[in-house]
């Protein structure tokens, strides 16, 4: 289970650092494709195999990795959308709550376990993740635009599911690079297009915290598929725990470093979060 500590300890780092771009005023899209670069180097640097362009390129999982850049950048941008238009809270749950399309996923098509503790667990964890992510008095309107959350929810189990589903396991680390790439190319064309039509400047303040986010994001991802790829580890177990666990630690981590307020719904979330996670990995 060492990789999906790891693996949770690094998207909590992502939160801290996407905290911290609002305390210090860092502009978020272009630390983000800095982390995408980032993350490609990361990947770039710890492939071991012989590069091989021809094997790469008729290779199934580079197609995929393809598609999967494109979607990691759009599916970002719908959430900002989401977070804009319908609140904070909404993005937040849709996101966090598509891990049930992992998990089903997972049971039908890997023939996964399914008993009543595993059942049970998953439910309480979906749960969880609902109570954890709304806050107090947060603005909601799903009537406006409703679309937004749901291609947020069904975008991040599609990214969630294929990323495990095609990831290759000699190539792992450059798989993961591809994705990244992509993301970073379509990411900087935006940049490009809004310093000329808008004259927004890059601000180099985005740098160091857009690598430092890249780490992290490559680690999340890298570990996270080593511990799907673990023996005896059913993808529908290692997604609830992994999703479950960064929610509530993330919640716990907001309220120790950024005092942010916890009220008496988190708490029961975060309480039934341990609850599930004992549940799904017995």
């Amino acid at each position: 289970m060492i990789y999906l500590l790891l693996s949770i300890l690094s998207s909590t780092g992502i939160f801290v650092l996407f905290k911290s771009f609002n305390i210090k005023n860092i502009d978020t899209l272009q630390a983000i494709v800095v982390n995408y670069f980032t993350a490609f180097a990361c990947g770039f640097i710890f492939y071991e195999n012989k590069l091989s362009v021809t094997e790469i390129l008729n290779s199934t999982w580079f197609y995929a990795a393809l598609l999967l850049g494109f979607l990691f950048i759009s599916i970002f941008n719908v959430m900002a959308l989401t977070a804009q238009k319908n609140g904070l809270s909404v993005a937040s749950v849709a996101s966090k709550m598509s891990v049930v399309i992992p998990i089903l996923f997972g049971i039908i098509i890997y023939n996964e376990s399914v008993g009543l503790k595993k059942v049970t667990g998953i439910l309480l964890a979906l749960i969880a993740v609902y109570l954890t992510s709304v806050k107090e008095k947060a603005k909601v309107n799903l009537n406006k635009l409703i679309f937004l959350p749901i291609i947020l929810f069904l975008g991040s189990g599609i990214i969630d599911t294929s990323v495990n589903h095609f990831a290759p396991e000699n190539n792992m680390p450059f798989f993961l690079a591809i994705i990244f790439l992509i993301a970073g190319i379509i990411g900087a064309s935006v940049l490009v297009y809004k310093s000329i039509a808008k004259k927004d400047k890059f601000n180099f303040k985005s740098i160091p915290y857009g690598i430092a986010l890249g780490i992290v994001n490559y680690c999340s991802m890298f570990f996270l598929l080593k511990a799907l790829r673990f023996e005896d580890n059913e993808s529908s177990t290692i997604f609830t725990v992994n999703n479950v666990a960064i929610v509530a630690v993330s919640t716990l981590v907001g309220l120790i470093i950024f005092k942010e307020k916890i009220g008496p719904k988190n708490w029961i979330g975060i309480s039934i979060a341990l609850v599930s996670i004992i549940l799904v990995t017995l």
